[in-house]
């Protein structure tokens, strides 16, 4: 369909020269998608108390092409319960700090907590991935106006416990696009800069399925802020029922969502799967830049 296509990467939505900065790190969003590979180390997860199987599987994600790898230690799944800062750290330090020195790329950890987040970087992590956009813990905007870490601003509301219950919008793409903008605006005037603050949308998060693809058609909206963009598909919900399909069997319809969001011109993905979104992903590119 003519004109259904969205703007993409080098075509006016996308600036080459964006940089998103965390702490030593400088990575080129406007020119290449990154890739984030994530390491959960929360409660359901298998490596919950297995430090020395996650270092090794932080190390096989950077061999498989990972840019960036994110270390979670509390489950967003909807309707899960919360954890204690102390059981976060317990969870996370250990695995970041055995990395940081055996990795040169960005470790993030995805906290909304600014006593872990403090501590991770302490120990080697270059970015805060807060699912709250710095909304639940007051302490954390001062931290990271004091520190030089990237920041990534997601859209939510509520908790995950009761989000899926906060579903209704009017314009679920403006109202998503102006809840991030007002935060990266309050995060500038708490004095983070500009150039370390990314932003994401939050597919799953207090948003039905159709909501999710909706948002994700609508990413070069997001692009067009000039922030670098995060999209975190990875196996969620929304592609099961989408597809039919239970978590495990979810690669092929990640794929899809990684390959448009690259052509959107987001500047980095978030993923489980590294190896085959880290081809996905440089495939469409390739694609992309063959008229260069």
């Amino acid at each position: 369909m003519p004109g259904a296509f969205p703007v993409g990467r080098g075509s006016g939505g996308k600036d080459p020269d964006l940089v998103w900065r965390c702490g030593r790190f400088s990575l080129p969003v406007g020119r290449r998608c990154h890739v984030i590979g994530i390491i959960n180390v929360n409660s359901v997860s298998y490596f919950r108390h297995n430090r020395d199987d996650a270092v090794r599987r932080g190390l096989e994600i950077v061999k498989d092409g990972a840019d960036i790898i994110e270390v979670g230690g509390e489950s967003a799944r909807p309707g899960s319960d919360p954890v204690s800062a102390e059981e976060e750290q317990r969870s996370v330090l250990p695995v970041i700090e055995a990395l940081a020195p055996l990795v040169d790329i960005p470790i993030s950890v995805d906290t909304t907590k600014a006593s872990v987040a403090t501590a991770a970087l302490d120990v080697g992590a270059s970015v805060v991935n807060d699912i709250s956009a710095l909304l639940g813990d007051p302490s954390m905007l001062p931290l990271l106006a004091a520190r030089d870490c990237g920041v990534v601003l997601m859209h939510m509301r509520g908790t995950p416990k009761a989000m899926q219950q906060l579903t209704a919008y009017v314009d679920v793409v403006s109202e998503v696009r102006s809840m991030l903008l007002e935060r990266a605006r309050t995060a500038e005037e708490a004095g983070i800069r500009r150039e370390r603050i990314a932003i994401d949308p939050g597919l799953g998060f207090a948003k039905t399925h159709r909501q999710c693809l909706r948002l994700i058609r609508e990413t070069p909206s997001l692009v067009a802020t000039r922030y670098p963009v995060l999209i975190a598909p990875s196996r969620k919900a929304f592609i099961g029922r989408t597809l039919g399909l239970p978590p495990k069997e979810r690669l092929e319809g990640t794929a899809a969502v990684v390959a448009w969001s690259v052509v959107a011109g987001a500047g980095v993905v978030r993923v489980h799967d590294v190896r085959a979104m880290v081809r996905v992903v440089r495939m469409t590119e390739a694609i992309l830049s063959a008229g260069d």
